[in-house]
């Protein structure tokens, strides 16, 4: 015995997570994707907003020194100018000079040069997110508009940034987490109650409905929901409902269909013991006897053939045709030899195959089915006659594609309409007398099975058959 194949991955996360909780997974994680999407440019705007800031903070220390006199500016009033900007050094250029503000010496070079007066938004959030993992130990310079002059520029320390950044983006982390698992817990609860439960509830009675579908208390109770688990729910009912109903009554013809086959087998073996003693009648020389014996023999004959083949037909359903390409003519030539069922009518029988056409279908069980309808065909032209000339039985058959249709054709005298509704049901389809109305039904047993059909075509005289077997696809062979 093989060794059992270890459960996947997919197959173990399907035992441990229900359908909630992984409704509840996708919420979180996708209500995550929606705030990384949404954190991406907001920290870009923050950046952008604290370098803002910063240099409307230098703005208003242009001012105080476009306001001073040339030189007049203290050392503490300039080093509280540059604190309160968070600077370590602010130029300001217009109306013809440069002034500049600073701690002490002048960084030699700065790590990167902002314009904040031609902005970028891809470069912005790729400088922010630089700022945030690449730090450089270098400071930044900006470079924005000013009021009355023509431009600011700042050198900042990046270490200040990048700590604001931190800070916003914790307080973005926290805030979405909250969000993530306030929002999930609530879609949670509405799925879990407007779709989970209901499907659980759903999956539940199909579960309890299998155990024993003839218990009609086992039927769901529809609710009064107007959305599809309501239409759901109805649909089940109704499926639960007729099938319970159909399973009882197959029960109880299983249960009928069992009796009737043993009155019938008993039956058979009193009619069979009646047969062989009416063989004796023909040592009697009595007039009457001699007229009234064949006519109870042949009763007999019939009620013995009608019990043989309600047991044939109350048998296990016929096995799985075996399938193969075989020649059709023979198989239609050796119908002939079932017109010798009633030799003093004279039936003809005709056969119209190609010699070449093949037909992918069981011997045995499509043999079967021709059998049956052209022994049909010659017992209705041995009670009823033909219609139109002498006897005559005529097979034909041709390709249509991926298929081969059989015409089965007699000029008898046709199937009344009271009959050809029932056709092909057991017992109800026989047109003649003393028929069990089995044989056509067995023939379309054995066509289905096949993927076939068979059909009463409409003729102006006679009976007309079609059967149709299509080949097998590739993925049947």
């Amino acid at each position: 015995m093989d060794a059992e194949r270890p459960p996947s991955l997919r197959e173990r996360l399907s035992g441990r997570f229900g359908l909630s909780a992984r409704l509840l997974l996708l919420t979180i994680v996708f209500i995550m994707i929606a705030e990384v999407l949404i954190y991406v440019p907001s920290i870009a705007n923050f950046r952008m907003t604290w370098l803002g800031d910063r240099l409307a903070a230098a703005k208003i220390a242009a001012m105080v020194l476009d306001a001073a006199p040339e030189e007049n500016l203290s050392e503490e009033l300039e080093l509280r100018l540059l604190q309160g900007v968070g600077a370590r050094a602010i130029a300001i250029r217009g109306g013809g000079r440069r002034s500049l503000l600073t701690t002490g010496d002048m960084p030699p070079e700065v790590a990167k040069t902002i314009d904040l007066r031609e902005v970028d938004r891809i470069d912005l959030v790729v400088d922010a997110f630089e700022t945030l993992f690449d730090p450089a130990d270098r400071p930044i310079r900006v470079v924005g508009h000013g009021m009355g002059v023509d431009f600011v520029e700042l050198v900042l320390d990046q270490r200040p940034l990048r700590a604001a950044m931190l800070d916003f983006s914790r307080n973005i982390l926290f805030l979405s987490l909250f969000i993530s698992a306030l929002t999930a817990g609530l879609v949670y609860l509405t799925l879990q109650w407007v779709i989970v439960r209901p499907v659980q509830r759903l999956t539940g009675n199909i579960a309890e409905f299998s155990s024993n579908p003839e218990d009609a208390s086992r039927v769901i109770r529809p609710t009064d929901r107007a959305d599809e688990i309501g239409m759901a729910e109805q649909a089940l009912a109704r499926m639960e409902t007729t099938l319970a109903d159909e399973l009882r009554q197959k029960r109880r013809l299983a249960q009928l269909g069992l009796a009737v086959s043993k009155i019938n087998h008993e039956l058979r073996n009193m009619l069979t013991t009646a047969q062989l003693l009416t063989d004796r009648l023909d040592r009697v020389s009595d007039e009457a006897v001699q007229r009234i014996a064949p006519r109870l023999v042949s009763t007999l004959d019939r009620a013995i053939a009608f019990c043989e083949t309600t047991l044939a037909y109350g048998r296990a359903s016929e096995p799985l045709p075996q399938r193969r390409l075989i020649p059709l003519r023979p198989l239609v030539e050796d119908l002939s030899n079932l017109t010798d069922l009633a030799p003093e009518v004279g039936i003809a029988f005709e056969a119209d195959v190609p010699e070449d056409l093949m037909v992918d279908a069981d011997p045995d069980q499509l043999s079967r089915a021709l059998v049956n309808l052209v022994r049909n065909a010659v017992q209705a032209l041995s009670q009823a006659g033909s219609s139109d000339g002498a006897p005559r039985i005529h097979v034909a058959a041709a390709r249509e594609g991926r298929a081969v249709v059989i015409l089965v054709e007699d000029n008898g005298p046709g199937i009344p309409e009271r009959v050809r509704g029932n056709l092909f049901t057991p017992f109800q389809g026989s047109a003649r007398q003393g028929g069990a109305g089995l044989g056509l039904p067995i023939a379309a047993e054995l066509v289905q099975r096949h993927g076939g059909a068979i059909d009463l075509d409409d003729t102006a005289t006679g009976t007309r058959f079609r059967i149709t077997i299509p080949d097998r696809t590739s993925a049947e062979i």
